[in-house]
Parts: C-alpha cells; sequence; structure tokens
C-alpha cells in the first residue's frame, strides 16, 4: 500500500498520546489528575439541553440538514449585533462549521494552493499548522513572545514574506498563552493584511472568557476587517457544548461563500436538533455565560495562588480555560518534565512543545476540574517533590 506525502507531516496527535497515558495509569488503579485536553465539564445550561432534547424527540428532525437553517444564521446575526455590536448578513456572511477545528482544517483548501505560505502564530493550537500543511502550504511562523506579552509582532514579519503570504491565522484571546490583544494590535493587523492583500482569519473561540472585569471583543468590530477577513466563533467553551461541535465563520462574504462551496461538497451539515440546541444558547437568557466564566476564574485563582505557593512559579492568565506556566528550571524539555509530573504526581498536562517551537519551556494546564480536584493535584505536586527546593508541605 502506498500513502499520501502529505500524511508524512503528521504523526499521532499529542491530545491522543495524552489520553493514552491516562488509560494506562488508571487501568494500574493510580490517580490522575486530567489537566491536558480542554474539555469542559461545566454542563450547557438546562435550557439550551431541553432545546436539544425537545429537537431530538421530533422525528422529523433525522433527515439531512443539507443547509444551515434560516433561524439559525438569524440567531448568528443577533448574536454578533447584540454581543459585539458587529452586522451581519444572514445569508452571505455566515457558514456554520462541525466545531471550529473542522473549519480550521478544511478552510484552507479554500483558500490555499500547493506552495502558497501561509502565517501562523507559534505557539498556536495545532490545527491552526494542521490545516494549511493539508493545503500543502508552506507556513511562516510568527513568534508570540513573552517580552511582547505574547502578541505577534507585525513588523518583525519581513517585507518579502509579507508580500507572498496569502493567508495568516490569528487568535485572542490565544490558546495556549492565553493572551489578549490590544486594540492597536486589531488595527495594525487590518493595515497589514489590506497593505499585502492577506486574507486574516482570526479564531475567537473565547471572547467570554476574558477576567478582571474586562470584556472580549471581537475582530470584526474593528473598521475595515471585514473588508480583509472572517471570524471564527465557537459555542463549546461558553455554553459548554464542546462535544456537539458547533462553531461558525462569519465575515467576508467571498471568503464565506468559498467555504461554504466547499462543505457543501464534504458534508450535509449540522444535525438539526444540534442548530436547535445553539440557537438556543445564542439567543436565550445569557446569566450561563457569566456563571462559567466565574467558575474558571474562581479554578485559575486556586490553581495558580496553590502552585506559586509550593515553588512553581506561574502568572494569573488574562483570558481563556488555561494556564501557560514555565517549567521549573531544572528541566529543559517540556515533554520530560510533563512526563515526570504524571508519573510522579498524577497530574498530567500539555507538554508546550505540541504548540510548535516557541512552545518549548512552557507546559499548559487546563481548567477543567472542580476546585476540589484542583486542591488535590496541587497536593500531589507538592508531595512528589518534583518542584525541588520548594517550601514545606502545602496545607489547603
Amino acid at each position: 500500500m502506498k500513502f499520501a506525502k502529505r500524511m508524512d507531516h503528521f504523526g499521532e496527535s499529542i491530545f491522543s498520546k495524552l489520553v493514552e497515558i491516562r488509560r494506562t495509569k488508571v487501568e494500574r488503579g493510580e490517580q490522575v489528575y486530567d489537566l491536558s485536553i480542554g474539555t469542559p465539564n461545566i454542563p450547557p445550561a438546562k435550557h439550551i439541553k431541553d432545546a436539544l432534547c425537545t429537537a431530538a424527540a421530533d422525528e422529523k428532525n433525522y433527515i439531512y440538514a443539507i443547509n444551515d437553517q434560516t433561524a439559525l444564521l438569524e440567531a448568528v446575526s443577533y448574536w454578533y449585533q447584540t454581543r459585539y455590536g458587529v452586522a451581519l448578513d444572514p445569508n452571505t456572511e455566515i457558514c456554520s462549521l462541525l466545531g471550529s477545528q473542522e473549519g480550521l482544517a478544511h478552510i484552507s483548501l479554500s483558500i490555499v494552493d500547493e506552495g502558497d505560505l501561509v502565517l501562523v502564530p507559534d505557539p498556536s493550537y495545532p490545527a491552526f499548522v494542521h490545516g494549511p500543511l493539508l493545503a500543502g502550504a508552506e507556513l511562516f511562523y510568527m513568534p508570540q513572545k513573552k517580552e511582547n506579552g505574547h502578541v505577534i509582532c507585525l513588523q518583525d514579519i519581513p517585507e518579502e514574506v509579507a508580500k507572498k503570504a496569502k493567508l495568516m491565522l490569528v487568535s485572542y484571546p490565544n490558546n495556549p498563552t492565553t493572551a489578549t490583544a490590544p486594540h492597536s494590535f486589531y488595527e495594525e493587523l487590518i493595515s497589514f493584511a489590506r497593505k499585502y492583500d492577506v486574507i486574516v482569519l482570526h479564531d475567537n473561540a473565547y471572547s467570554e472568557m476574558v477576567y478582571e472585569g474586562e470584556k472580549g471583543k471581537s475582530f470584526l468590530s474593528f473598521p475595515g476587517a471585514k473588508d480583509v477577513g472572517v471570524e471564527f466563533n465557537s459555542l463549546s467553551k461558553t455554553y459548554g457544548l464542546a462535544g456537539a461541535r458547533i462553531g461558525f465563520c462569519v465575515g467576508n462574504e467571498a471568503v464565506v461563500s468559498q467555504l461554504k462551496t466547499l462543505k457543501s461538497n464534504m458534508d450535509y451539515g449540522m444535525f438539526l436538533p444540534i442548530q436547535q440546541a445553539a440557537i438556543a444558547a445564542i439567543t436565550g437568557e445569557q446569566n450561563c455565560v457569566e456563571e462559567t466564566k466565574k467558575a474558571y476564574q474562581d479554578r485559575r485563582d486556586i490553581l495558580c495562588d496553590g502552585f506559586n505557593k509550593i515553588g512553581w512559579s506561574m502568572d494569573k492568565p488574562k483570558a481563556t480555560m488555561f494556564v501557560w506556566a514555565k517549567i521549573p528550571p531544572h528541566y529543559e524539555k517540556s515533554f520530560d518534565f510533563a512526563s515526570d509530573l504524571v508519573e510522579k504526581s498524577g497530574v498530567l498536562v500539555t507538554p508546550g512543545s505540541a504548540f510548535g517551537p516557541s512552545g518549548e519551556g512552557y507546559v499548559r494546564i487546563a481548567l477543567v476540574q472542580d476546585k476540589e480536584v484542583l486542591i488535590e493535584a496541587i497536593q500531589a505536586v507538592d508531595k512528589s517533590g518534583i518542584l525541588l527546593n520548594k517550601p514545606s508541605y502545602l496545607t489547603v
């Protein structure tokens, strides 16, 4: 058998490896505190579940969806207008996705030809890299450096690279670094894209998880953004619908149209009951959004305060459901630290190297366990002795 050369770019997903590590330890009867994969354990609000269950009980809803329902498109338009102040044409500027990752994997196929150059953040969510590689793109990594607040410095992109680039992927609040970007960045981004004729894809999955009283924003709310690109948004984390796979591509009509055409040749659209759940989520009462954000902020405080107290220094994130933490100084490789951490303490995190070259030296910790479990995880790390030169055992 002979297989596609494009598969040479891919190995087993880091998240699949982490699941296997967890499974092996659990089978041995060992405790695992899984803080690796960003799978939310906060369920959807009752009105969302009720909408899904009611629709799922209707036998007429088991046909192919083919296209997004008009009600869904109008709901997304309403959501963006009320939440972000962005006007979207329901018919031409909105396309549903079977989760943001599906969209990230496929949109490059509608934009990029073999050998075209795509600008990707470093570090970044793996699908930012894998989607363009599937399309045969060449990549240029844009470092997100700590000294710049983990925000891309557009001035550092060489002129010859900017002229050649066709697509640019950006995401703030950022996974994995948790950084947010100032208004000036978006203004510079739009000018950059216009000057070099680069299509911008902004992933906005964490706009509702911004802390300390700040409010997340949309790339499309800045003048000229819709002329140069699109935004992806997701209901996975905000509304606890990760397994339902609900995302949207919104913005530039031409980009959305091309993606719709591609998807029409690849799938039959979102299950109708899930469309009803999405409508209920974004048009129904929104107290659940604030409650979810508060839960993640409380978890953030417990985890960061606890680890700092026992000698693992880390900053509290301004946003997202993650903590981006430097590994202890006596470790050189994030994978080595993550491996020792789970073996010695049972705490499973994602090595930063999985997110690109600039991720080395960090681990990503997902705030996906209840507060009581996080306290147990902190105590387990403290008892393990992995941090060295640490204060005496923490009692919480």
